[in-house]
């Protein structure tokens, strides 16, 4: 009897699940005598005595505390022999002691994680009020849910056009994180997509399986880690009305599954995230309202000042250029007012991208000139941008959208390999309207020996391919790397018989 009551209390006292389990099968075995026992709990896992499973004449029973069923406790008889009435009373008392210890144990791990998961909420809400910016918020979401969940990667997927989500954030940094930031998938058919648009968690099984089916056709092969992912849950985050995008925790196949209870207290926690995320987006609108207002000024300041002031100096050259005698030196005016020009047609430019960003809807360069906002969280600093032609006359739609998503891939690879400073992009169409050229310098490393290493290239190359152009990365003068992506223009109606 002593020993009896010596395996239950060493039972009753294991508060970690693991630790229980190993405990209550080795107690029971040991004290019947048993060849061979296995303790199964799905929320819980799989301890074994003696190797192996139980085999003939293995008696099975479940573990229970009240109606609550949480698994099977099966024990092998030594010597192939049975166990007998006090051996199956033994067995009896024994699972109840574990049934009681188990459910001890779920309360006790459930109480952690939820401490776990305010924990996160609060970590979540500190950085809210240490103003950091959205992006910086997005990624101590993913990566607080991820460590307090158990899983192996965690991310937040993004609303980006009709249809479509992109992975913003990819957690644990790393050559893995980075192939698979900017992944985009459909809205529907995915897990993912489920989430956003029935505003509900979704949780599977084989994640990685499904996930290698879905990005089948796209270009480049999908990081090793993939395969090796199972159990995810896809929370959305929800303000409101409006769904800011999902939060996707997941883990190893080795691992086990998410339970019922991560995903309520994964919700909550994305509750919690969505009021972050959202404030940090107004934060962000604020800070941009002010910019766009100081922006609208210089660039007033600049058309009604200095273009003025420009255009009448280079009037006045040309004038006096007519003058001069001596031919050389009036080439060399007139050459001085052309430079004018020119300078004249960079602020005007200049003054478009001050004001573009704040521009609505639908033009060519105020969408460029926000893909080239957008970046600067990611690079660190706002890239330049230049235009020059008639952009929104001859670019149709359909060569718009594959010129916005190459110059959003080209910033993101100089924002993940050149290690830049400074970045520029020019977007040219040329005088006859034909040809459309894209430029991106940086001052960084410089293209690696292997342009391979750089994921999106194969995307760039094919969107210009699509377009009878083609697209050339290589060292740029005085140091950094120069991309080149162009297209060719369809002729515009009413010029296929003008003879240009």
């Amino acid at each position: 009897m002593s020993a009896i009551l010596a395996a239950v209390g060493g039972i009753a006292r294991e508060l970690e699940l693991p630790a229980l389990l190993n405990r209550a099968i080795t107690a029971t075995c040991e004290l019947l005598g048993a060849r061979r026992g296995r303790l199964d709990l799905p929320e819980g896992g799989v301890a074994r005595y003696g190797g192996g499973d139980p085999g003939a004449g293995a008696v099975e029973l479940p573990v229970r505390a009240g109606e609550r069923t949480f698994g099977t406790l099966v024990v092998e008889p030594g010597d192939g022999g049975e166990f007998g009435r006090r051996e199956r009373e033994v067995l009896g008392a024994l699972t109840a002691a574990t049934g009681m210890a188990v459910e001890k144990a779920l309360l006790v791990d459930q109480m952690r994680r939820r401490e776990r998961w305010l924990e996160a909420s609060y970590d979540v809400t500190r950085a809210l009020l240490a103003a950091e910016d959205l992006h910086d918020t997005l990624r101590l979401v993913a990566e607080r849910a991820r460590v307090v969940a158990g899983g192996t990667a965690g991310a937040i997927a993004r609303p980006d056009g009709p249809g479509q989500l992109v992975f913003a954030v990819v957690e644990p940094p790393g050559e893995d994180a980075d192939r698979l930031t900017g992944l985009t998938v459909p809205t529907e058919g995915t897990a993912t997509g489920m989430a956003f648009t029935t505003r509900h968690p979704v949780v599977v099984r084989d994640y990685g399986e499904r996930v290698q089916e879905q990005q089948r056709d796209r270009a480049g092969a999908m990081p090793a880690m993939i395969k090796d992912l199972d159990s995810a849950i896809s929370v959305p985050l929800i303000v409101g009305d409006e769904t800011l995008g999902v939060l996707v925790v997941a883990k190893f196949r080795d691992r086990s599954p998410f339970t019922d209870s991560d995903v309520q207290l994964a919700e909550t926690f994305a509750g919690h995230a969505a009021l972050a995320v959202e404030f940090s987006r107004a934060q962000e609108a604020r800070q941009q309202l002010a910019v766009f207002s100081d922006r609208d000024r210089i660039a007033r300041d600049l058309h009604d000042l200095v273009i003025q002031r420009l255009f009448a100096t280079g009037l006045g050259l040309e004038g006096v250029s007519r003058l001069i005698a001596d031919e050389g030196v009036a080439a060399r005016v007139a050459g001085f007012a052309q430079d004018l020009d020119g300078t004249i047609r960079e602020i005007r430019n200049s003054i478009f991208s001050l004001q573009a960003p704040a521009q609505a809807h639908g033009s060519l360069r105020a969408e460029l000139l926000r893909v080239a906002v957008d970046a600067r969280d990611a690079l660190g600093f706002e890239p330049r941008v230049g235009f020059d032609g008639p952009l929104d006359a001859a670019v149709p739609d359909a060569v718009r959208s594959d010129l916005i998503a190459s110059l959003r891939e080209a910033l993101t690879n100089v924002a993940r390999h050149a290690r830049a400073s400074s970045s520029s992009v020019e977007v040219t169409v040329d005088g006859l309207g034909r040809r459309l050229s894209l430029v991106v310098r940086d001052d960084g490393a410089g293209p690696p020996r292997e342009a391979g290493r750089i994921s999106g290239l194969a995307n760039l190359a094919a969107r210009a391919a699509r377009w009878g152009g083609n697209c050339v990365l290589a060292a740029a003068e005085g140091g950094g790397a120069r991309l080149e992506w162009t297209a060719e223009l369809p002729a515009r109606t009413g010029e296929q018989g003008s003879g240009r």
